[in-house]
């Protein structure tokens, strides 16, 4: 099984890597598996370096591994996106790139909890140390706190029925499972959807799942400490470079960097988001949603 297929590897090089002075100094700050760390590593040979980041235990010890033959030009830190200041140069780096999707490891490997397609443990922790999991948030959370999550990190129309749907289930037993959870999410949809004209190709469960892993995970507010901080990491003409998967991501993103130009501390690298190739798409489905955003720091 590959660990996990990278996105949009050579977009965020031609963006990163440049005619630049020697030495630069990149920051990945998802790890996953190491591939645009590598591509990252081998684009400014012989003397660039890369810092990366990761809370997923796993996929530290496996991009470790991987990238060991490249010495001290590599450096991993255990850590997430508001955390990141303390492992960056006081004089910054040159670049930085932030993939955030789900790892395809997270995804295919049932026991991680990420999929509604195989039947696991209701779990979702990027960080396997961290203390909430889906479970606990299916299980203990009020039904408004469902509702909301739902509508707004799901967008989900039907969030209350869902909602009113789990809270019915879990008064008869907990639930435990992604299967359990997904067929209690389609069974409410479908009832929604009953004499409707237009039906969704995407599976009834994908923004449940989606809302809960966001929140489980602190995805948004992490996302938004990042956005915050991005300036003061990068070194005069550094740039930044983020591929966002849904539209609450991309909102985001599309805004601070907006706000940041507007504001002449940064410019625009890409105007309107970069998407994958065709052939990219082709080769791995899942990058098909990717969106790339890029921008450059102003000299002072």
């Amino acid at each position: 099984m590959t660990y996990h297929v990278p996105v949009m590897v050579q977009e965020i090089v031609e963006l990163l890597v440049r005619n630049r002075e020697d030495n630069p100094v990149f920051l990945d700050l998802t790890l996953g598996g190491g591939g645009h760390a590598e591509a990252l590593l081998a684009a400014s040979a012989p003397t660039g370096r890369v810092i990366g980041l990761d809370r997923d235990g796993e996929a530290m010890a496996f991009a470790s591994a991987r990238l060991a033959r490249y010495g001290d030009r590599f450096y991993a830190v255990r850590g997430n996106f508001s955390t990141c200041d303390g492992v960056v140069p006081s004089d910054g780096v040159d670049g930085i790139v932030a993939d955030l999707g789900v790892s395809s490891r997270q995804l295919d490997v049932a026991e991680r909890g990420f999929s509604f397609q195989a039947d696991g443990p209701l779990d979702m922790r990027m960080d396997q140390t961290g203390k909430t999991t889906a479970m606990s948030l299916v299980n203990e959370a009020s039904e408004a706190d469902l509702v909301r999550w739902f509508f707004d990190y799901g967008e989900e129309r039907a969030a209350r029925r869902v909602a009113c749907a789990i809270c019915r289930a879990r008064r008869e037993r907990p639930i435990t499972r992604t299967s359990e959870l997904a067929g209690i999410v389609r069974k409410a949809i479908a009832s929604a959807q009953r004499g409707s004209r237009g039906r969704s190709r995407l599976d009834p469960a994908t923004r449940v799942f989606q809302a809960l892993r966001i929140v489980v995970n602190e995805e948004l507010p992490q996302l938004e400490a990042l956005l915050h901080g991005v300036p003061g990491l990068l070194r005069p003409h550094g740039r930044c470079a983020i591929i966002s998967y849904h539209s609450l991501e991309d909102r985001l993103v599309k805004h601070r960097f907006r706000a940041l130009a507007k504001d002449g501390m940064v410019t625009l690298v890409t105007k309107r988001p970069q998407r994958p190739r065709a052939d990219e798409v082709r080769r791995n489905p899942r990058a098909r949603s990717a969106k790339l955003r890029a921008m450059e720091r102003c000299a002072p």
